[in-house]
């Protein structure tokens, strides 16, 4: 009996150009109107909403189009006095998630000088293990993803010394598995967006000689549907943030060639609302911000014309990184 292969079919009315005109307009207009449904279920995770929409902005070369001081500001509201740690949205627990996203927002406005500095490194550091893995806040929960926002965190603040990186790149090997990928933790299944930040960890702490690159870039490859599109792990749908995680983890590999990069893109491009502008998951589905950044992330790093250059491992503008002086280490074949 022969294998069903889960995928779509991408039909011919879906788009096939960039829609950058109506992606502005998409995120310009997300929270206008604070009582919409999408608007008020969002809200624990905000300031990562506030991210994916400024870093889109900043892709497609239109930073100015937004009041860069409400970004200030609402960071400022959501610091944690007591752990120095930075929440999703005003009144709520800091995590790391959230931290990572305030000081992108910091970097890629140029003020950094506006956070307190000393007080987000104490509390990235507090949350090291003795094993070198991180928690991702007080209730104790070990990721790979809070390993990767930790140094990446460090890192965009000149601070990577503050913590244990030997252990840290001790841990996170521990999570490679045999197919070469990695997970959230040790003896977990091999995922996508896992491996980005695995990948991303070693990119950032120089250690990506630890890692079997074609062993990994091939279980990468295999995430590619007939489609053009990615999925996240074996005998799933492809989805557009996967676009990132799969296309960032090989070109910070170098094997970014491994792939048909004119398939995936034309999934990407079939994956926009022509009516609302925005990306979704798979074509026909509703647009949200997340999918909407990290589908034009992936088309630049596709080098769609007229989209500024982004870095791979921090998916945050190339420009950005280059002023600040960081050298996330890259392989080439």
């Amino acid at each position: 009996m022969a294998n069903l292969l889960k995928d779509v079919v991408l039909s011919d009315d879906k788009p096939k150009e960039f829609l950058l005109d109506k992606h502005l307009q998409y995120v310009l207009s997300y929270g206008v109107n604070t009582d919409e449904f999408e608007y008020c279920t969002t809200e624990y995770i905000r300031m990562s909403g506030m991210y994916w929409i400024l870093t889109t902005l900043a892709t497609t070369n239109k930073l100015d189009s937004t009041d860069k001081r409400q970004f200030l500001d609402f960071i400022k509201q959501c610091i944690d006095k007591n752990s120095g740690g930075i929440s999703g949205c005003v009144g709520h627990d800091p995590h790391i998630l959230y931290t990572l996203s305030a000081v992108q927002i910091a970097c890629i406005l140029n003020a950094v000088d506006e956070l307190p500095v000393d007080e987000i490194v104490k509390y990235v550091r507090s949350l090291q293990k003795p094993d070198g893995s991180f928690i991702g806040d007080k209730w104790g929960e070990v990721d790979t993803r809070f390993s990767f926002c930790a140094v990446a965190c460090l890192s965009l603040l000149g601070r990577l010394d503050a913590i244990n990186i030997k252990k840290a790149v001790e841990f996170v090997m521990t999570c490679q598995n045999f197919d070469g990928g990695f997970g959230s933790q040790p003896n977990s299944e091999s995922h996508a967006g896992l491996i980005y930040c695995c990948v991303g960890f070693l990119s950032i702490t120089g250690e990506l000689s630890r890692i079997d690159a074609d062993a990994l870039a091939w279980w990468l490859c295999e995430r590619q549907l007939p489609s053009g599109g990615l999925n996240g792990r074996p005998e799933k749908l492809p989805d557009v943030c996967y676009s990132w995680w799969v296309l960032a983890s090989l070109t910070i590999l170098g094997r970014q060639h491994w792939i048909s990069k004119e398939q995936l893109k034309t999934y990407i491009l079939a994956s926009q609302d022509n009516e609302t502008g925005g990306f979704s998951d798979r074509p026909g589905d509703m647009p949200d911000p997340f999918h909407t950044l990290f589908g034009v992330a992936a088309l630049s790093l596709l080098e769609e014309p007229g989209l500024a250059p982004i870095n791979p491992t921090f998916c945050m503008p190339q420009s950005v990184i280059d002023e600040l002086q960081l050298s996330p280490e890259r392989l080439t074949v």
